[in-house]
């Protein structure tokens, strides 16, 4: 019963955490989305101009500096005003923070799950168990030699967390149009692989 308990409330968590997600990356709440993601550009163009080390020093820094600074302002204007308040982070301090044995349990299974796969999938694409698929994906490594002249990594990084909160908003807005165009595409690509099938004799015979 305990277990089940426990199943259920990390099942309700995860779901809270989902639609969290989704609010902020739809920008529902413009107060909550502007400040993570005007956070994330500020930590992303810090690390272009400063290293990792820095960057993590610095924000500590800032972060001691705003929590002393605020401990210090209410211990003084407790003294003046002959009050016990206690400590001003007392509700935060509380706060239960350490991850159960059932969560940590579960999070490892599924980042063994998503290891696992992945590393049976590249076994499947490098060892060309399916010759279109494994195809696909070396025009896919290509494309990414260019990718990767283009841009470092941490330009792709800037480009993602872009991505990841205007391409929901503009896809939900023109969500028609998006999809007549994405369909087409995929009925193209799908011609030129079924092309491409028939020209290989042995993916042919595995089909047929």
């Amino acid at each position: 019963m305990q277990a089940s308990a426990d199943s259920t409330k990390m099942e309700g968590s995860r779901s809270d955490w989902k639609c969290q997600a989704m609010d902020l990356l739809y920008w529902r709440d413009l107060k909550q989305t502007g400040p993570v993601f005007g956070s994330a550009m500020l930590l992303l163009f810090s690390l272009t101009q400063f290293s990792v080390v820095s960057v993590i020093a610095y924000l500590a820094l800032a972060a001691l500096s705003a929590t002393i600074s605020f401990r210090v302002y209410k211990s003084v204007l407790q003294a003046v005003q002959k009050t016990d308040e206690g400590h001003p982070f007392k509700s935060y301090l509380d706060v239960e923070v350490c991850l159960s044995q059932d969560q940590m349990q579960s999070y490892a299974e599924k980042v063994q799950h998503y290891i696992n796969s992945t590393l049976k999938e590249l076994r499947r694409l490098f060892l060309v168990q399916d010759l279109v698929d494994s195809l696909k994906f070396a025009v896919l490594m290509w494309l990414l030699t260019y990718v990767g002249a283009l841009f470092n990594g941490l330009t792709l990084l800037i480009l993602a967390v872009v991505s990841m909160f205007s391409v929901p908003v503009v896809y939900e807005k023109y969500q028609t149009q998006i999809d007549q165009y994405l369909g087409l595409v995929r009925t193209h690509v799908g011609s030129v692989v079924a092309k491409v099938q028939e020209k290989i004799p042995g993916v042919k015979r595995k089909e047929e």
